[in-house]
């Protein structure tokens, strides 16, 4: 049985947001699987699904926010920070319904941010060889991944195993210094703030995990996976641009 949902949020709780779209399918499986035991309470925000995922969810211990049309990845995730903070979260981690990443592994990600070592925490599938593809994550999109990752961290001087990750965790202090909802309603926002918290100084720490690629996990096609690509090095130039004092982005700008 997963964490129950209640009402406010006390002091030190731990929310998973889990912004959802048509995860009727695997939604149960992967609230199931949540440790009670850290997990205060789990708020998903459903971005105006066509099947049964509000249903769903009525039927467990889930705070649910239900978009009245359809926003797109980042807009949902603009609305879950939004109202983690509302509520009065400490730390916030965000986790998929669709089942590709394991529940089990929360406990591991927001160790750093409890023990005040880190801002934000990445979920890796490179830290460890080979994780990925035991995972079964296809070997372009692995291919595609690491070639990204080494630009980025060439642009913004880190060292990061992986920054394509959906697995993340962040601190109250975190959302509420870094300008999220200014960043793209679509997959770029994971990229957007990523520099943002490289931009703002703040404190990222890797964890590793596996992952699970199945035929009920969100998938995206191949032009969406380019444009993805395309515009994750846009986002670095403008990075570079910014940090050159060059061409100001409001990206960047307190």
């Amino acid at each position: 049985m997963g964490p129950q949902a209640g009402g406010t949020l006390g002091p030190g709780a731990v929310l998973v947001v889990m912004p959802a779209y048509n995860a009727a399918r695997t939604l149960r499986d992967t609230w199931t699987a949540i440790p009670a035991e850290v997990v205060s309470e789990v708020l998903l925000v459903d971005d105006h699904s066509v099947d049964a995922t509000l249903e769903v969810a009525s039927r467990l211990a889930i705070r649910t926010l239900a978009l009245p049309h359809n926003v797109g990845y980042g807009g949902n995730q603009k609305a879950c920070y939004m109202e983690a903070l509302r509520l009065g979260a400490d730390i916030v981690v965000m986790l998929h319904p669709d089942g590709q990443y394991d529940p089990k592994m929360i406990p591991s990600m927001v160790q750093p941010l409890v023990d005040g070592q880190a801002d934000m925490v990445l979920g890796s599938r490179m830290m460890q060889p080979g994780a990925a593809r035991r995972g079964h994550m296809p070997l372009y999109r692995l291919v595609a991944n690491k070639a990204l990752t080494w630009v980025e961290n060439k642009v913004m001087g880190t060292s990061f195993s992986e920054l394509h990750t959906g697995y993340r965790a962040y601190s109250r202090c975190f959302l509420q210094t870094v300008p999220f909802l200014r960043n793209s309603d679509d997959f770029l926002f994971d990229t957007q703030i990523i520099a943002q918290a490289v931009a703002f100084r703040q404190r990222v720490a890797e964890v590793p995990i596996e992952t699970r690629y199945h035929a009920d996990a969100s998938s995206t096609s191949m032009s969406a996976n380019i444009r993805y690509g395309l515009g994750t090095l846009a986002v670095m130039a403008r990075f570079a641009l910014h940090r050159a004092h060059l061409v100001p982005s409001r990206l960047f700008q307190p």
